[in-house]
């Protein structure tokens, strides 16, 4: 099984002020905006919006946003033009990182990327140098105060899930590409709700690196994830709970 996600640990036990909920909103919109541009603006139909939307509802985004966000993806509002991209690059102690975007502006967010690889002792790489080291799964999240592991086991197992791991505040329910909207549907279907879901990136084997390494590599994908083109970031990188809890405490 692919290997636990620390970064996205970190990022919850961390939580958020105001301006970090704005950087989400402008993320959110983004995804809200070309999934609707993709797959047209009926969730029913349209199982991506559909997963937009319910982490959108999550981060108690007004209606009123959601809704300009999909007509602007539908044609029925002007707004930009957003194109996906996939990056790859290296970052402090050698560890491999995936970035997602969403931009209507190449140049810049190359740019951007690479600026924040170089400054924290990274490099952005080509294309394959990286990817080899993950596999994409289906991820969803469910709040632990919305179900026991072992209902959740029992609502998933036979849609297709092919793991749940400890996520601290959630339990991610890891999936197959194609089992991730069987596993969602049949969450719905049970009724527990989930927070967030989307295809991730997981690293198949994680390099565990010392404190002070940590400490650098989660500044820089802090400060990749602050860019406002970028959606997602992935690494492979481990540290121990003890040495993490430290740095915890240190931030």
């Amino acid at each position: 099984m692919s290997g636990h996600s620390k970064w996205s640990t970190i990022k919850r036990k961390k939580g958020s002020n105001d301006a970090k909920r704005g950087k989400l909103f402008t993320k959110l919109i983004r995804e809200l905006t070309v999934a609707a541009r993709e797959g047209g603006g009926d969730e029913e139909n349209n199982p991506r919006l559909r997963s937009a939307i319910q982490t959108a509802r999550s981060a108690n985004m007004p209606q009123s946003t959601m809704d300009r966000a999909v007509r602007r993806g539908t044609g029925e509002e002007p707004g930009a033009v957003y194109e996906a991209g996939l990056f790859e690059g290296f970052g402090p102690a050698g560890v491999a990182v995936m970035v997602e975007t969403l931009s209507d502006n190449r140049n810049r967010t190359v740019s951007e990327l690479r600026h924040v690889f170089t400054k924290f002792g990274g490099n952005l790489a080509e294309n394959g140098s990286v990817a080899w080291m993950f596999e994409q799964r289906g991820l969803v999240e469910v709040d632990k105060s919305a179900a026991e592991e072992d209902e959740l086991m029992l609502a998933v197992m036979d849609a297709g899930a092919e793991d749940i791991q400890d996520g601290d505040q959630v339990y991610e329910v890891v999936t197959s590409v194609e089992g991730f909207e069987r596993v969602k549907a049949a969450l719905e279907a049970q009724g527990l709700n989930f927070n967030q879901a989307y295809l991730s990136w997981m690293p198949s084997n994680m390099l565990e690196v010392d404190a002070k390494a940590a400490d650098q590599i989660i500044r820089m994908l802090e400060a990749l994830d602050d860019l406002d083109d970028v959606q997602r970031v992935f690494s492979n990188f481990d540290v121990g709970d003890e040495q993490l809890q430290q740095l915890m405490e240190q931030a």
